[in-house]
């Protein structure tokens, strides 16, 4: 009961408008919805290679959607000018479902957190429960990618509470119940900003997000939900295919267009050049 009281009372803050400063002008226009794919530029997200370059995006990308984790190389609103000035999406990443101590904020996060380390990932932990003191650390990272110009902020490790290992192994007691009214509440958040969610992997009870990014691998391709990403597609949300440790990206693409269509949106991890390719 305990965690339910406490999402509700955030929510209620929340609709009150608790947490950061809204009264700085906000100098992006809305955003419309994506109509189109867009070329994707991942700085974020290191699989088997390199994540794309500052330099190189800087020099590269125009109309396309960037995915930036802020926080790791204290990027600094100049850069994220120049992004947005060639019209580009510029999006920050941030880890709502584990706490990685790598961070500033991890030791604000521990008291949230199991206390044995993820086996995939060493160096972050689940979140254990899920409180109003939680939230407001996270919604002091969406303040901040705020003030730096970022229109969007994906959601990683949103699904952690999907698998009923975690209560076994890492003593998580989130229930997935919990954890939709907690991705929600902190779209929400964004929304009240004038920023956009995108989800991570998941379309579940995540209706109100503008867009997910999949993570999709050379032995394990479009183990997601079809239908519910092609819903997204019709409603003109923006849908990301990132695709990971492949000799023929190209043939990956057209597959992936073959069921989706043309307004999927599409980045490559290719085993040739060792570097991201983009679409």
């Amino acid at each position: 009961m305990k965690h339910i009281y406490n999402l509700l009372l955030t929510t209620f803050l929340l609709s009150c408008g608790g947490g950061g400063d809204d009264s700085k002008t906000d100098n992006s226009d809305e955003i419309s919805n994506i109509s189109k794919a867009l070329s994707i530029y991942n700085q974020a997200y290191i699989e088997n290679f390199q994540a794309d370059k500052i330099d190189d995006i800087l020099n590269e990308a125009k109309n396309s959607y960037i995915l930036l984790d802020t926080f790791s190389t204290k990027i600094g609103s100049d850069i994220i000018s120049q992004m947005v000035s060639k019209g580009n999406e510029v999006a920050g990443y941030m880890s709502i479902g584990t706490g990685e101590n790598w961070r500033d904020d991890y030791s604000d996060m521990k008291p949230y957190l199991v206390t044995k380390s993820w086996d995939e990932w060493q160096g972050e932990y689940f979140i254990k429960e899920i409180s109003s003191g939680l939230i407001d650390i996270m919604k002091n990272r969406i303040d901040t990618m705020y003030n730096l110009g970022i229109k969007w902020v994906e959601f990683d490790n949103m699904d952690w509470a999907d698998s009923e290992s975690l209560f076994n192994i890492y003593n998580s007691s989130v229930t997935q119940k919990e954890a939709i009214g907690y991705y929600n509440t902190l779209c929400n958040y964004l929304h009240q900003k004038n920023m956009k969610c995108m989800a991570k992997n998941i379309v579940d009870s995540a209706s109100s997000f503008d867009g997910v990014t999949y993570e999709s691998y050379d032995n394990n391709k479009n183990w997601w939900d079809i239908d519910g990403t092609k819903s997204f597609l019709n409603n003109n949300k923006l849908v990301i295919i990132n695709h990971y440790n492949e000799s023929d990206c190209d043939s990956v693409y057209k597959e992936y267009q073959s069921i989706y269509g043309d307004k999927i949106s599409f980045i490559c991890e290719d085993t040739t050049t060792k570097k991201y390719i983009h679409y």
